[in-house]
């Protein structure tokens, strides 16, 4: 059987357009063996795109009975999507820390915070992202990518996340180069640093082509040079589309699978039967016999 699996989607519980039992039927109809739903998890401060305190309990119940009624079809796995910020939020803090998980995600989308204690929200909007870099860094984009670096390392040290969400987020708003260039040796120390990290506390990192096809971009998150080099280190990776809509469950799939062949990746790992695995692959999708 060959088919997609996709273990990063967010339904209307945060930012997601649809219930949860859309996106399964859909992937039911699209023959995918396995899901996974990867909500963002609560904050212990306000968040329009986050889950609510009071919202968890219904979302776990809700995924748990999906996972009964449609078993002889799909394998279902809960998830979340988990915010690390130093001290305040993490696997082990506010909500999370007694939530039982198959898996959940890491990533980092708060920097610092604003004088009125507002974290920055580097993925909320270009504008957002321009206030911030100028009234917490002062304009210095290498000191706040520094930051983003070093936090990340932290959450993979500290959470031990199963997967590493959008490694290179920090990179959002960079288009033409207008902060920074990838091959500036200060940012590839940090980008050399943090893959050590993972590699060795054991994460799966995301190759998320969320941008790919919502925004048109070529390049994915991590870029390709940083996917060479996962290659080279052989630390595992995971295909995910990020879906926010279930017509988005398998989209950029295909065109991800085309550029880890040419990074030399050749296995993705996959949660299937209650662990997780690698599994050859090609651009049609996950090999699973």
């Amino acid at each position: 059987m060959i088919s997609w699996a996709n273990y990063h989607s967010h339904t209307h519980y945060c930012d997601g357009a649809e219930a949860p039992e859309e996106y399964i039927k859909e992937a039911i109809k699209l023959g995918m063996p396995a899901y996974g739903y990867s909500s963002h998890a609560p904050l212990p401060f306000y968040s329009s795109w986050n889950i609510s305190n009071e919202q968890l309990k219904n979302y776990l119940s809700e995924i748990t009975n999906i996972k009964t009624k449609y078993r002889s079809q799909i394998q279902v796995y809960m998830g979340m999507e988990i915010d690390f910020i130093p001290g305040i939020a993490g696997r082990s803090k506010h909500l999370m820390k007694n939530t039982d998980l198959d898996y959940f995600i890491g990533s980092v989308h708060f920097l610092e915070h604003f004088p009125d204690g507002t974290y920055w929200n580097i993925d909320t909007s270009h504008e957002l992202f321009v206030r911030g870099l100028r009234e917490i860094f002062n304009n210095d984009f290498r000191r706040a990518a520094t930051n983003f670096w070093e936090i990340t390392r932290q959450m993979i040290e500290e959470d031990r996340p199963d997967i590493v969400g959008h490694l290179d987020k920090i990179k959002m708003f960079n288009a033409h180069s207008c902060y920074f260039h990838e091959n500036d040796n200060w940012y590839k120390d940090q980008v050399e640093l943090t893959l050590d990290t993972i590699k060795k506390q054991g994460s799966i990192v995301e190759i998320n082509t969320r941008g790919y096809y919502l925004y048109g971009k070529t390049d994915l998150y991590p870029s390709a040079w940083i996917i060479k080099r996962l290659a080279d280190k052989k630390i595992p990776v995971i295909i995910s589309s990020d879906a926010h809509q279930p017509d988005e469950i398998t989209k950029g799939l295909s065109y991800t699978a085309k550029m880890l062949k040419k990074a030399g990746i050749s296995k993705v790992s996959v949660l299937y039967d209650n662990a997780w695995n690698d599994y050859a692959f090609n651009e049609e999708g996950i090999i699973f016999n």
